[in-house]
């Protein structure tokens, strides 16, 4: 690709040929496939990402903080169970990956993705501490010719601004002179879209890359051609970043949608499921959406909020989206309501009721519980008196998480934790449940999924949908 414009002061040649030698040969590297990439974050995003890379025939080395994540990868033990046994096993016995917490060895790759997490904080501001330690961490190690590419879920303005300057930051701590950008280094954004469980895999879905400039640009649709079968360049960054705000934006606002349906509905005695159906025989200008016990997930519960907080800041304030937030943060606390109301009825208070909860991940046939609706549901009840357990055939136990700290265990599902439970809350409907022994057994069930459908007419009063 061509360099910088020339510049008619002969002091900045050598610049210019400085950027074009690091652009061409990083280039080179990308597209022969003949280049190391280092993946920041071996989660639901960075793993199957380094896995990606790796099967294109990319040498792979995976960072995290977390030495329990690195062993299992060196052991090819299955940590993320929805990418199977033979994904491990691939990359452990593989001479092109490695994993590591020395972030040293980030020196090493030509190209770096930063597959970190972007929470939000107590106030639904964002949390953007990962993305900067990840940047301080690369800034220590940062050599010449290397490209950086973002891919954690942020508001426009993020990889130019805070994650660039947490880069620099890095290096001046490290006692090094700051590199420059679009000459030493580069710099882009591709936005990860990640689905677990689903049919689409990393490699498949639509890839959008945009650089801080036109070299980074070209550098990191270089670097996913190598791995995914369709890149799609934009012009900046900063677009980048807002297409996936917008494509969560949208989901979460049409999930909002029918949750709002629900609840009026329900009083109208309606059946909000049956309605969606109904309505997507329309071959044209609607797309169901379904309602249930809130928004779990890294993306959709969250990534509206990035884009309100950062919308305040140039004086517009999108009261549209944050609704949709707030609706859809105020479902666990519908469904609870339900449950009392459907307790009441058989003359039980829930303080002191026994309740089992199924379902423990956010989304059904999978073991991912970000930002699930159900720890939420558990945490009110509990607070309310009730005694709570969950059944969940994909998360044997919980650990400590960033607002929920359960310190439970799966219990199994039989006719007697079933009937031993004064109220089942069905808020994950996996595919392997026996929700025909729920609906045997169950003295109320409080259905969040409309999973028992089939059964509904034989339960009568005993159902609840929520």
């Amino acid at each position: 690709m061509n360099a910088s414009p020339p510049s008619n002061d002969a002091t900045q040649e050598p610049a210019s040929q400085h950027a074009a030698d690091s652009i061409d040969s990083l280039l080179a590297k990308l597209r022969s496939r003949d280049f190391t990439a280092g993946v920041v974050g071996m989660g639901y995003v960075g793993l199957p990402l380094a896995g990606a890379l790796h099967a294109s025939g990319a040498r792979v080395l995976g960072f995290d903080t977390d030495p329990d994540k690195v062993v299992k990868l060196e052991r090819g033990e299955p940590y993320l169970k929805h990418l199977g046994d033979a994904f491990a096993d691939s990359l452990a016995q593989s001479d092109r990956f490695g994993a590591t917490v020395d972030f040293e060895r980030l020196a090493e790759a030509d190209a770096i993705c930063v597959c970190v997490p972007t929470p939000i904080g107590p106030h639904h501001e964002p949390d953007l501490s990962y993305v900067e330690r990840s940047g301080e961490a690369i800034g220590r190690s940062l050599r010449h010719g290397q490209l950086v590419v973002l891919e954690s879920t942020t508001y426009p303005g993020t990889t130019r601004d805070e994650f660039r300057r947490s880069i620099e930051r890095g290096a001046r701590r490290a006692g090094r002179t700051a590199p420059t950008l679009g000459r030493d280094w580069f710099l882009a954004f591709s936005p990860e879209r990640e689905n677990p469980g689903s049919d689409h895999t990393t490699a498949s879905i639509p890839k959008l890359v945009g650089g801080v400039d036109e070299a980074s640009t070209t550098l990191a649709e270089a670097l996913y051609a190598s791995a995914v079968a369709q890149v799609v360049p934009v012009s900046s960054a900063e677009v980048a970043e807002a297409a996936k705000l917008l494509e969560n934006v949208f989901r979460a606002v049409n999930i909002a949608l029918v949750n709002e349906l629900k609840v009026l509905l329900t009083e109208m005695n309606v059946d909000v499921w049956e309605v969606v159906r109904a309505a997507s025989t329309k071959p044209f200008g609607f797309m169901p959406f379904f309602p249930g016990p809130g928004l779990g997930g890294h993306c959709i519960p969250i990534d509206p909020f990035y884009l309100a907080w950062k919308a305040k800041e140039v004086g517009r304030p999108t009261r549209f989206i944050e609704l949709a937030g707030h609706v859809n943060h105020a479902m666990p606390a519908y469904v609870v309501e339900r449950l009392q109301l459907g307790l009441n009825d058989h003359k039980k208070p829930v303080n002191g009721s026994r309740v089992l909860i199924v379902g423990l991940a956010y989304k059904a046939n999978v073991d991912d519980v970000r930002e699930s609706p159900s720890f939420e549901i558990i945490a009110l009840l509990e607070r309310l008196g009730a005694r709570v357990t969950y059944h969940d055939p994909y998360v044997p136990r919980t650990w400590p998480m960033r607002r929920h700290d359960l310190g439970m265990t799966s219990t199994g599902l039989t006719p007697e934790s079933v009937a031993g439970a004064d109220a089942v809350v069905i808020s994950t409907a996996h595919e392997t449940v026996d929700y025909g022994l729920i609906a045997e057994h169950a003295k109320l069930v409080v259905d969040t999924r409309d999973a028992m459908r089939p059964f509904a007419e034989g339960m009568g009063d005993r159902l609840i949908r929520a």
